[in-house]
């Protein structure tokens, strides 16, 4: 009975550990996905802002006679 009593105890301790670590690690991966959104979102401004000058630009190129 102590003997198994005392396997319980160790796959307990070891579930527990397993479940502060993926807890923690799923918090870093919670951040991490966070700065990529937003980095994204920032990359998808700059493209806006890029692709409006581009227009800009290119309405101000003379038409081609040819």
């Amino acid at each position: 009975m102590d003997t198994e009593l005392a396997g319980l105890e160790q796959k307990l301790a070891t579930l527990l550990a397993d479940y502060h670590r993926l807890r923690a690690e799923n918090e870093s991966l919670n951040r991490e996905l966070g700065r990529a959104l937003e980095q994204n979102r920032s990359l998808n401004s700059r493209i806006a802002a890029a692709t409006a000058r581009l227009d800009s630009l290119l309405q101000q190129l003379p038409e081609s006679t040819g």
